[in-house]
């Protein structure tokens, strides 16, 4: 097998040698056409007449460029403010059956964008250690308050951030200017959890894209030696555009219209969860976002998770990999690629027969939960031997 792979990279590479210089050729040449043809265009395009100075009215159209960004930045500031209402008045307690200790807060990032943060934390005991919870795409971190009371009875700490662009932060709702801002702010959030809470072992959880933001962060070596370990549901790794089109105009529109919603990306019609009741409250909430996929947000998607495919054999941070199988949003077989090539020491996947994208919030979301929880306790116990194994 090993050969035939081999066989097929030389053919493949002799293929590219001999075709390149013909497509450079045909390039210049159909550049050299355009040139021409462009050129004979404005040398036949008739004169404009020369018309008198325009008065000052209508040298200053109104509404002017200024004012409707003036404008456009007012409503984004109503919409950030109108969420951040809801975002604190989610729900934090639920049933009531787990008690312990919750708060929100602001939490400045990288750039100085307000982030809305989340806290729930054990009554009493000491702290065995601290997940950070990283969102997935449209959603939002109140979202998952039952995960993080049924880490509170493990005596396990949870903290959360909404992303730019989601949730009670700021930004234009389901924008993302760039997956780079949310892994610096991820970076800083994580910074200052440890800072609050000198020697309690810290992971990052990071569901779909978030996980892909997760596991772009923990590659760094300085957040990697801040983790004792990543949890990743659903990562979003290897993903593919709608249509093969939509990926080849991507980095151009991504420029011109960043914030165009296009329409054409949605992958609609998908279910992510087998439970109904998991669905409504998910889609009815408003605080997730259900309009079209904004064009620097589904190219930044594009941009980060071939980066990462790219780069599996270099991940060395000790992660525990989660998927559905019939996951139709994220693909469960990056995720084995993802477990295969990586060479992390201390590195574990599980793959859920059947289920969908959204794991905690599948049916059987007490199941996962417990899954990693096992998975966090295997590795402090790891950490905990390694430190003592020190003195």
């Amino acid at each position: 097998m090993a050969s035939t792979s081999a066989e097929m990279e030389q053919l493949t590479s002799g293929a590219s040698n001999r075709i390149i210089p013909i497509l450079r050729t045909l390039r210049k040449c159909l550049i050299f056409i355009l040139s021409i043809v462009l050129s004979l265009l404005l040398l036949l395009r008739p004169r404009r007449r020369v018309s008198p100075l325009p008065s000052l009215e209508e040298a200053n159209p109104a509404p002017s460029r200024r004012w409707r960004r003036k404008m456009a930045w007012k409503l984004e500031e109503e919409d950030t403010a109108r969420r951040r209402s809801l975002a604190e008045g989610v729900e934090m307690t639920g049933d009531g059956e787990i008690a312990c200790r919750w708060s929100s807060s602001l939490f400045f990032g990288r750039r100085g964008n307000a982030l809305f943060s989340r806290s729930w934390l054990p009554l009493s005991g000491e702290l065995r250690g601290i997940l950070i919870i990283i969102h997935g795409l449209n959603e939002h971190s109140g979202r998952y308050s039952q995960f993080a009371k049924q880490l509170n009875k493990s005596n396990l700490g949870v903290y959360a951030m909404d992303w730019i662009g989601h949730g009670g932060s700021d930004g234009l709702h389901g924008y993302v200017p760039s997956l780079d801002y949310v892994v610096s702010d991820t970076e800083a959030f994580l910074e200052k959890i440890k800072s609050d809470n000198p020697g309690v072992p810290c992971f990052l959880f990071g569901h779909s894209t978030g996980g892909a933001v997760v596991l772009k962060a923990a590659s760094s070596p300085s957040v990697e030696d801040m983790l004792a370990g990543i949890v990743l549901t659903s990562p979003a790794l290897r993903v593919k555009p709608a249509h093969p089109i939509v990926g080849a105009i991507a980095p151009i529109f991504s420029l011109v219209a960043p914030r165009f919603q296009f329409k054409g990306a949605n992958k609609r019609g998908i279910p992510v969860s087998r439970d109904p009741e998991a669905l409504l409250a998910k889609y009815s909430d408003p605080l997730v976002y259900t309009g079209p996929i904004r064009v620097r947000t589904g190219h930044e998607i594009l941009r980060i998770t071939a980066y990462l495919t790219r780069n599996f054999k270099s991940i060395t941070v000790p992660f525990f990999v989660l998927h559905g199988t019939e996951d139709k949003v994220t693909d469960p077989l990056a995720s084995q690629d993802l477990y295969n090539q990586a060479p992390s020491v201390f590195k574990d996947i599980k793959l859920y027969e059947g289920f969908l994208h959204d794991l905690l919030f599948e049916p059987e979301r007490e199941e996962v939960g417990c899954d990693i929880i096992d998975w966090m306790m295997k590795r402090l116990d790891h950490v905990n031997g390694s430190a003592a194994g020190l003195w």
